[in-house]
């Protein structure tokens, strides 16, 4: 795992302070804290920090300060990323329940429209990153885990690589891909910092980085990278309940992404999918990477008033990938 070092405390201390207002500052949920370096300058700045570490290693050290103080910081032993998982029966640590643990924060659900509930703050392990960013895509679209609370604020530090592909324009074959889409879409992507490898440090036992090599994209960097879920996601026709099938549409658009869109909706049995495009005003001869975002979720919204189209298209796929992502 990355551990920021002390130089660079005080800069994500000012980047999470940004927009706040005047007097104490709102509960921060921070994973993988490790040896404390950031939960230090976190509490200094005023938040209240419920510090969710996994590893036993810096478990003791965690609760020593936890006791230091009175009230502010409250330590969890669990893992961020086995929230909620499939597996059925009484959870073991580092597995936690998202409902517990809001609970034990005293963290109330709130309808969606309304004010940020929660922020959390952590630093997303390289390994198997993509599949961890794609988890918390598709828990958001479809209000579950920590996203039941409402519109749970991610104020993460990921790889340069991944930030350049959340933010990528249509057009970019390479980079521009279902990721993009779900995430334009759903988020409000802003781009807090950028810190160079060099200013973490790593509890691996070789002492080395561990820098993940790209060969198209640039990766010099860590992102801190604050996603908002959009307040006006649920309206027209994409609701949770049928977010998967939306996720799901977008996934299969891309798995060509040079194809015409009316090529993709005939593989789909769509026979009036000229009078569709035509009605939404997208060319014909469009290419999928040639949608915008919002061009997605129009078609999604116009797909399910067709009655040419089927949701049960996409029912095996839906299925077998929300068991991996879990």
């Amino acid at each position: 795992r990355f551990i920021a070092c002390p130089q660079l405390a005080r800069t994500v201390r000012r980047c999470l302070q940004r927009g706040a207002g005047p007097g104490p500052q709102p509960l921060l949920l921070e994973f993988a804290p490790g040896p404390g370096i950031l939960t230090r300058t976190l509490l200094d700045a005023g938040f209240r920090v419920v510090a969710l570490e996994s590893n036993t290693d810096f478990f003791t050290d965690l609760q020593s300060l936890e006791n230091s103080l009175d009230g502010q910081l409250k330590v969890i032993h669990g893992d961020f990323f086995r929230l909620d998982p499939l597996a059925k029966g009484a959870l073991k640590p580092p597995a936690v329940s998202s409902d517990k643990l809001f609970e034990s924060m005293g963290v109330a659900a709130v309808p969606w429209r309304a004010d940020i509930p929660l922020k959390i703050f952590g630093i997303v392990p390289q390994q198997l990153e993509r599949n961890r960013l794609w988890r918390l895509l598709f828990a958001m679209y479809e209000c579950s885990s920590i996203y039941r609370y409402g519109r749970v604020e991610l104020n993460l530090f990921i790889s340069e690589k991944e930030y350049t592909v959340l933010t990528a324009k249509p057009g970019k074959s390479k980079i521009y891909q279902a990721l993009t889409v779900l995430a334009q879409l759903g988020y409000e992507i802003e781009l807090l910092h950028k810190e160079p490898w060099s200013s973490f440090a790593t509890n691996l036992k070789n002492g080395g980085l561990a820098i993940p090599k790209t060969a198209r994209l640039p990766n010099d960097h860590l992102c801190l990278v604050r996603l908002t879920p959009q307040q006006n996601l649920f309206t027209g026709g994409l609701k949770p309940s049928n977010a998967s099938t939306f996720i799901f549409m977008v996934k299969q658009s891309f798995a060509k992404p040079m194809s015409r869109l009316t090529d993709r909706l005939n593989s789909w049995s769509l026979d009036n999918s000229d009078t569709l495009l035509k009605a939404l005003e997208i060319p014909k001869n469009a290419a999928m990477c040639n949608l915008y975002p919002e061009d997605y979720k129009r078609l999604f919204e116009a797909l399910q008033n067709s009655d040419m189209f089927a949701e049960t298209l996409f029912h095996d796929e839906v299925l077998a990938s929300t068991r991996t992502m879990n």
